[in-house]
């Protein structure tokens, strides 16, 4: 099935990615950033916080934006 995946880490794009039925946003994580951690990523699926073990459907929109910038500085 089709989903639309959005990666909003670094220059960030959008496609739409073949996934198997039943895939929850836990595996599509894994499969799309694999050694990140989720607690670092605000996740939403049809622009809806979405829970680790909800299965995507066709269709879905999914969105994966890190909360915390790496090499960013405090100014002052």
């Amino acid at each position: 099935m089709k989903v639309l995946y959005i990666n909003n880490s670094g220059a960030g794009f959008a496609d739409h990615i073949e996934v198997e039925a039943g895939t929850t946003v836990t595996q599509l994580f894994a499969q799309r950033l694999p050694g990140a951690k989720a607690e670092d990523y605000l996740i939403r699926v049809n622009r809806l916080p979405a829970s680790a073990e909800q299965p995507l459907q066709e269709g879905d929109r999914v969105s994966m934006t890190p909360t915390k910038i790496h090499g960013a500085r405090r100014a002052g």
